[in-house]
C-alpha cells in the first residue's frame, strides 16, 4: 500500500546510518547548530538527565533511528532516563499515538515499541484502524478484550491529549526530535545524519552534568 507523501512532510531527512561515535570521538555540541535551547519545560524523572524521544510510528526516520537509538538506551549511563513522548503534530497522528499509550498501560511498550515500527514500514499495517491494531494486538500475545478496553480507556485518552499539548509545549516541529533535560532540543533539522543525532545526545548529557558541576 503507498502512503501519500504528504504524510511524511514533517518527518525529517537525515541519513540512515545508526551507530553513534565512540566517546573518545565526539565533539562539544553547538548551540544552533546541533541543537537549540527551548522554553525549560519541567522534568517528569527526579534526580536523573532525562530525554525525552518525540517520535511518530508513521515516520522512516523514525523507524531508521531506532537501532542506533535502542542500542544507546541498553548502554546509557545510570544517571539518564528515558521517556517517550508520541508527536502529534496533526490530527492523523493520534491513532499512533493511541497505540503507544495502549502498549504502556499493558506493560507491553518495551517489548512491542519497535514491532510497530516494523508492522507499519514493512508489513504496510494500516494502523489507525482500531479493528486492524486489535488483531495486531492478539497476533502479538495480548488478549483481545484487555486490548480494547485499554485502546478505548479515558486514561489513554487523556494521554493522548496531553502527548498533544506537549508537542506544542517543547516546540517539536518534525520528527525525530529529542529533548534533554527539559531544555534542549536536537533533531532531524539539526543533525547531519542518525548517527550524529545518537551523538549530539550524549554531547547534551555531557553538557547537563557540566552546568551542574558533576560528572
Amino acid at each position: 500500500m503507498r502512503r501519500a507523501p504528504a504524510l511524511l512532510v514533517a518527518c525529517c531527512v537525515l541519513l540512515l546510518s545508526t551507530v553513534p561515535l565512540p566517546a573518545s570521538a565526539q565533539q562539544p555540541v553547538r548551540a544552533n547548530i546541533d541543537y537549540r535551547v527551548i522554553k525549560p519545560q519541567p522534568v517528569a524523572i527526579a534526580n536523573r538527565i532525562e530525554v525525552i524521544d518525540f517520535f511518530w510510528y508513521g515516520c522512516p526516520h523514525c523507524n531508521n533511528l531506532q537501532p542506533g537509538l535502542e542500542r544507546w538506551i541498553g548502554s546509557k549511563p545510570a544517571d539518564v532516563a528515558i521517556r517517550r513522548i508520541p508527536a502529534i503534530l496533526r490530527d492523523s497522528w493520534a491513532p499512533h499515538a493511541r497505540i503507544y499509550y495502549t502498549l504502556e498501560a499493558l506493560g507491553e511498550a518495551e517489548r512491542l515499541h519497535q514491532r510497530v515500527y516494523h508492522s507499519y514500514h514493512v508489513e504496510e499495517l494500516h494502523m489507525s484502524k482500531p479493528e486492524v491494531m486489535a488483531t495486531w494486538a492478539v497476533r502479538n500475545g495480548i488478549d483481545r478484550e484487555r486490548w480494547e478496553q485499554a485502546y478505548n480507556s479515558p486514561e489513554v485518552q487523556r494521554k493522548v491529549e496531553e502527548a498533544a499539548k506537549l508537542t506544542r509545549a517543547y516546540q517539536i516541529t518534525g520528527t525525530p526530535s529529542l529533548v534533554v533535560n527539559g531544555r534542549y532540543l536536537t533533531s532531524g533539522n539539526l543533525a547531519e545524519s542518525l548517527d550524529s543525532l545518537v551523538s549530539i545526545i550524549d554531547g547534551l548529557v555531557h553538557k547537563v552534568r557540566s552546568e551542574a558541576g558533576t560528572r
